[in-house]
């Protein structure tokens, strides 16, 4: 069974800035929960590239995720490849806000790879990504100009 989960959030910067924090896996620990970040190949401080794979590091679990599209300034989508998914995929969509700046709607589809534990996982995520999404507007923010 597949399960979804959608959150939102608005910052007051520009995609362009929002979309550079996201294409850097080492900005990740300084707007998330995430510990660390590298990239198997490269340097995490340089914008990565569809078909890069980024390690994050949160306390004892470990996340590799690739990166299989980029749309400049307006949508960032990776898939994991390993954990407790059989699949995992999460898109990361910007449109500028009529408002000023930047909406930010974070999702994904994922199936568990233990039955039954899908509706924990979206709980846990719909949480944790929420706090991502916050994190990165505010970072962005902080970061512009």
């Amino acid at each position: 069974m597949t399960f979804t989960y959608s959150v939102t959030a608005h910052s007051r910067a520009n995609p362009e800035v929002v979309y550079s924090a996201l294409v850097r896996a080492g900005t990740w620990p300084l707007w998330s929960r995430i510990g660390a970040a590298e990239v198997e190949a490269g340097d995490p401080g340089d914008p990565q590239q569809v078909g890069d794979i980024r390690i994050f590091r949160t306390g004892r679990a470990v996340s590799h995720e690739r990166i299989v599209e980029l749309v400049t300034d307006r949508r960032f989508v990776y898939e994991n490849v390993n954990g407790p998914f059989r699949f995992y995929r999460g898109a990361v969509e910007l449109a500028p806000s009529r408002e000023g700046g930047t909406d930010i709607v974070w999702s994904a589809q994922f199936v568990p790879t233990l039955p039954f534990s899908g509706s924990f996982w979206r709980w846990y995520l719909t949480r944790f990504m929420q706090r991502m999404a916050e994190g990165l507007a505010r970072y962005a923010e902080d970061s512009r100009d």
